[in-house]
């Protein structure tokens, strides 16, 4: 399966001028972890995630007057929407992050987020067992 069977193609999208509150209640409303933010002066999109808006708000500062420009998460990884699910998943583990920018051609398809790949692969009839330890409680 490719990327571009899991991915949303429609996504969220803030400007860098929102402020954190305003992005996270739009994130909130649609259920989503991940903000595209599109900035004209900026050569691509960014990225705004709940754990920047939980680090900035973690670290003291008022999400009514920090700016979703001041925060973009750094070091993204680009995918292309003919990828695999598991190239897309291997870079999310190796890069410690839940979503991928998905871009053709230079523009902007979609949002990959690991819940997208859990989808698919559970859909797609996908099982496997969850190892003990690490963590991970018995129940």
């Amino acid at each position: 399966m490719q990327v571009r069977e899991g991915m949303s193609a429609t996504s969220l999208v803030v400007g860098p001028g929102h402020t954190l509150r305003e992005a996270a209640e739009l994130m909130h409303t649609r259920s989503i972890g991940s903000a595209i933010v599109l900035d004209q002066d900026q050569p691509g999109p960014g990225l705004l995630t709940e754990r920047d808006v939980l680090a900035a708000i973690g670290r003291g500062l008022d999400p009514d007057r920090e700016m979703v420009a001041d925060h973009l998460t750094s070091d993204l990884v680009f995918a292309a929407p003919d990828w695999s699910l598991e190239q897309a998943a291997c870079e999310m583990v190796r890069g410690g992050f839940r979503h991928l920018i998905v871009v053709e051609g230079g523009e902007l398809v979609g949002v990959l987020s690991m819940r997208d790949v859990v989808r698919c692969w559970t859909e797609d009839g996908a099982v496997c067992a969850v190892p003990m330890g690490s963590g991970v409680a018995a129940r």
